[in-house]
């Protein structure tokens, strides 16, 4: 059974699921999602033989919620990790992260790979940082319609959101499922002037079938107690992310590492990504040829549970 508790990890408090005993597992979800995102793979993981533990990430749930932006920076939150992993009694971890959870897992096992013995990245690959911060460049490549440039004005996207919660977090899930039909061909997601994040997105009049009300009470529940502000700051850090990382430009992911993504997912087709993807084992020596799962759309182990529970218990049993 998952159990839940309240831990202190880099002088934040961290709502965390758990389930099983033995090696550890850390599990990263995305946006806008919480450790409720991978309530398919704790039993599976657990009866393997692991520790799996599943926080809410700061801003996110029942965790804390600092003010401002600045707090919800890549080098915080991977210390968050870190300091979870130590919270725990343990001296290292397999982390695994789904969309923005897996920047943090990617930069905790290249910061820390005496602590993350393995990583894993579900729909977001490897970084690469670019030469220039990624804000101002998505602007000039997207003429300002790039939905991290919606987003990272403060305020709009929250106030779009928090507007009917469960209606957005509905159309938002549906919108970038694998059971889109316009994710067939996923597109960038570029927000028209004058319109916004969610008209990318209509009612779908159903739930996909990978979802049901059910669950999506789970997370109504929970962004309508907490709201969008800190999860969306995590996008308003990216220029301050890419000048903190600076001293790892360059560096090389030294732990073995997976990658797994839906073919219908909106992040494959993010600039250079359709070329990037099929050559990352060359780029990235330590990591396992790609994962590509047929009809997936973003939200991979929610919509593919058995077969990511398959890539995930293979790769654990290697290491």
């Amino acid at each position: 059974m998952v159990t839940h508790r309240t831990v202190e990890a880099n002088g934040t408090l961290l709502h965390i699921a758990e389930e099983g005993e033995g090696p550890l597992v850390v599990l990263l979800h995305g946006f806008p999602e919480l450790w409720y995102s991978w309530r398919h793979q704790f039993a599976p993981l657990a009866a393997a033989g692991y520790h799996v533990v599943g926080p809410d990430q700061r801003g996110y749930g029942s965790s804390d919620r600092p003010e401002g932006v600045e707090p919800y920076n890549l080098l915080s939150l991977v210390g968050d990790v870190i300091g979870l992993v130590q919270a725990l009694g343990e001296r290292q971890a397999v982390v695994v992260g789904h969309d923005w959870g897996g920047p943090v897992a990617w930069h905790a096992a290249l910061l820390r790979p005496d602590v993350v013995r393995g990583v894993a990245g579900l729909s977001v690959p490897p970084p690469f940082r670019g030469d220039r911060p990624p804000l101002g460049a998505f602007r000039e490549l997207y003429e300002g319609r790039f939905y991290w440039n919606y987003i990272e004005t403060p305020g709009v996207s929250d106030a779009e959101f928090g507007a009917d919660v469960r209606a957005a977090l509905r159309r938002f899930l549906h919108g970038l499922s694998g059971d889109n039909p316009a994710n067939e061909s996923p597109a960038v997601p570029l927000i028209p002037p004058g319109t916004g994040f969610l008209d990318l997105y209509p009612e779908p009049g159903k739930l996909p079938a990978w979802l049901t009300e059910a669950d999506l009470d789970v997370y109504a529940a929970e962004f309508t107690a907490s709201g969008f502000t800190g999860p969306l700051n995590w996008y308003r850090n990216a220029d301050r992310n890419w000048a903190l990382t600076a001293p790892w430009a360059g560096a090389a992911l030294q732990v073995p590492g997976l990658y797994v993504a839906g073919d219908r997912d909106v992040v494959t087709a993010f600039p250079g990504m359709r070329e990037l993807i099929p050559v990352l084992p060359q780029l990235v020596p330590t990591l396992r040829e790609p994962v590509i799962l047929p009809g997936c759309g973003h939200w991979t182990q929610q919509e593919r549970p058995d077969e990511v529970n398959a890539a995930l218990l293979d790769f654990l049993g290697s290491l």
